[in-house]
Parts: structure tokens; sequence; C-alpha cells
């Protein structure tokens, strides 16, 4: 009996090893690591934040956020002969409304209605009692963007057949996030778009091997560092009062709509391997255009021409083109009054996209 006990302990004993010694380790991750993390997600930026002045001749829009608080967008109409389509504009961590007129002038011209939108605690927007926000995208500026989504929707002059976006940095999380269930937005530019996971996997492999003497940490598989993250951020979530949102997860959701990313191919902050792993999320028509020597956001200023150049077409292609099938499924989603009936009709068949 005794060495029937003896053997089966031996048996287990190599799988007890193993598992009290991945436990230890596990739990040295957690004490070491996940507290610099917590330190360093909650560090803002050096951004150089853009500010604007108003726009000649743009609507100055107050509309409210889902619970009722007031936010700031501007509404900008194209003088062109024959509305080529409808874009909402996202905004950068910090920036106000008018900052949107560098990137969006050219739309503009072209033939596009634009609206940009500052979400709660952001420019004019009223802020949300007990949140700062950081550059991570949280529920709140989902929400608030559901909320201009929805208002582009009940508009007068709202364009049944859908809209596009464009959203720079956190902006363009947040639209992507906020539009995973709402085929009413047909396509998506996005340019230094982040999300959590992604940006903090590589610095982690950094810390790792910085702060590590014991363990051969730089050769933990991608799940485990995904677990960690999420650890921290379960602990930021606490102490800032909001729930940060998984663009990872979105970008992976939008289906067949169609993705055109920019990122800086010098960018220190968001790693262009961060961006890739984005992109490789997307399963519908997508381009991704990494910009040589541009850093974070600084896209437009170094190839000024060609960002213009491509952002148009794309809309062009997938906004003011769309295929039947398409335009179908955003009418279905927005609500129109009788007047707009006919038009409705009319684009849902193919037959129109102007107003």
């Amino acid at each position: 009996m005794i060495l029937w006990l003896l053997g089966i302990s031996l048996f287990f004993l190599p799988s007890l090893i193993v598992g009290l010694t991945l436990t230890c380790f596990h739990f040295h991750v957690l004490h070491k690591y996940v507290p610099i993390l917590f330190e360093n997600c909650q560090t803002k930026p050096l951004f150089v934040i853009p500010r604007g002045t108003p726009w000649p001749g743009a609507e100055d829009v107050t509309f409210t956020s889902n619970d009722g608080s007031p936010l700031r967008g501007c509404y900008v109409r194209t003088q062109a002969l024959g509305r080529r389509g409808v874009i909402l504009f996202g905004l950068e961590y910090g920036s106000d409304r008018w900052s949107c007129r560098t990137y969006i002038e050219g739309l503009v011209l072209a033939g596009y209605d634009v609206f940009a939108f500052e979400p709660r605690g952001q420019g004019q927007s009223a802020p949300i009692s007990g949140y700062e926000p950081l550059q991570w995208v949280a529920e709140y500026e989902v929400d608030d963007t559901r909320a201009a989504i929805a208002y582009l929707k009940a508009r007068p002059d709202a364009d049944p057949a859908g809209i596009g976006f464009f959203g720079i940095s956190k902006g363009a999380g947040a639209g992507m996030v906020a539009s995973v269930d709402d085929p009413y937005v047909r396509c998506f530019v996005t340019d230094g778009m982040f999300g959590f996971e992604t940006t903090a996997k590589p610095f982690m492999r950094k810390w790792f091997s910085i702060y590590n003497t014991y363990y051969p940490l730089e050769t933990v598989p991608d799940w485990y560092l995904i677990h960690v993250c999420r650890a921290a951020i379960e602990r930021i979530e606490q102490a800032r009062n909001c729930r940060f949102v998984s663009v990872e997860k979105a970008v992976s959701q939008i289906g067949s709509r169609a993705l055109l990313m920019i990122h800086g191919e010098s960018d220190l902050y968001i790693k262009p391997s961060a961006s890739k792993a984005l992109y490789d999320r997307a399963t519908g028509p997508r381009e991704l255009w990494m910009v040589p020597g541009a850093k974070h956001n600084q896209a437009l200023h170094v190839a000024e021409s060609e960002y213009r150049r491509r952002v148009l077409a794309f809309f062009d292609r997938y906004l003011a083109e769309l295929p039947d099938q398409a335009i179908t499924a955003a009418a279905e989603s927005c609500p129109t009054s009788a007047s707009d009936a006919g038009r409705t009709e009319a684009v849902t068949s193919g037959l129109a996209r102007t107003q």
C-alpha cells in the first residue's frame, strides 16, 4: 500500500511542481508588472493638441448625449452642386470641433457634408462628474458617438443612404465601436487608430526585458500578455469610474464594410506593429497606408497631397457610389419623415444619391 501511494505521488509530483511554478510566476507578473502598466497607461501623452477657429458658414450645433448632457458640434455643408454624401468626423483626444477643418476642407469642396462633434469633457461639451477622459476609448465616448449618429439620422436633411466615418486617433476608435451594430455607417477612414491591448502588448515585452532578472518573460505567449493587460484595465476602470471598450473587437466585427487605415510609419507612441495588428482583424475591403516619416497623427502634414487624394478616392468609391443592397440596409436603419419618403425610395432603388 505504501509503495502504491509512493508511486502515485511520484507520478503526480512533476505536474504539481510545474503547477506551483506557473502559479508563482503568474502572481509575480501580476504583482510586478500590472502596477507598471497601471501607471504608464494613465500618463497623458505629450501630444500637440490641435485647436481651430470657427469656420465661416458652418452650422454651430448643440445636441444631447444619451443621458441628456449637451454636446457641441459643427455641421459644414458643401456648396457643390448635388451633395455626394455625409461624413461624421471623430476628433482626436483633446481637440475641439473646429480643428476638423484641416482634414475635411477638401471633402467639403468635393461635395460632402461633414459633421464634427466634441464628446463629453472635451472642447465645450459638458464634462462627466467623476470621470476625466484619457487617450483610451471609454464607454462615454462611444455613447456620445452614437448620439452624433442619431443626430445625423434625425436632421431634416438626413441622408437615408447612410454616412461615412472619418476619425483621428481616439475619435477613430470610438467611431469604430459605436458603428459596429449600425449599418447606417457605411465605411471608415481612420488615422492613428489604436486599441488598448494591441498598443500595450509591445510595451509590455519591452518592460519585461528591462525589469525582469529572473524569468524569460519576453518569451511568454501573446494570449498571456493580453490576460495581464486586462487585469490592468480592470484596475484603471475602478480608479477612473469608467469602462474601457475593445477597439480590437470592433474592427473584427465591421463585416463587409470598407476600411482605410492610415498610420505614421515613424509613430513612436502607437507602434506600426500595433496598427497592423488591428488591420489584420478587419475582414471586409481594406487598405493600410503606412506613411513614411510620419509620427502619430502627422500623416496629413507629411504627405498632404497624397493623403487628401486617398481619403477622397475612398469616400468616392465606398460612400458616393454604394451598391443597392448597402443603401437598402442603411435606409432601413434611418427613420425618415413622410416628406423624405420619395427620396428614400429613389435612393434605395439606386437611382439617386443627391439631394
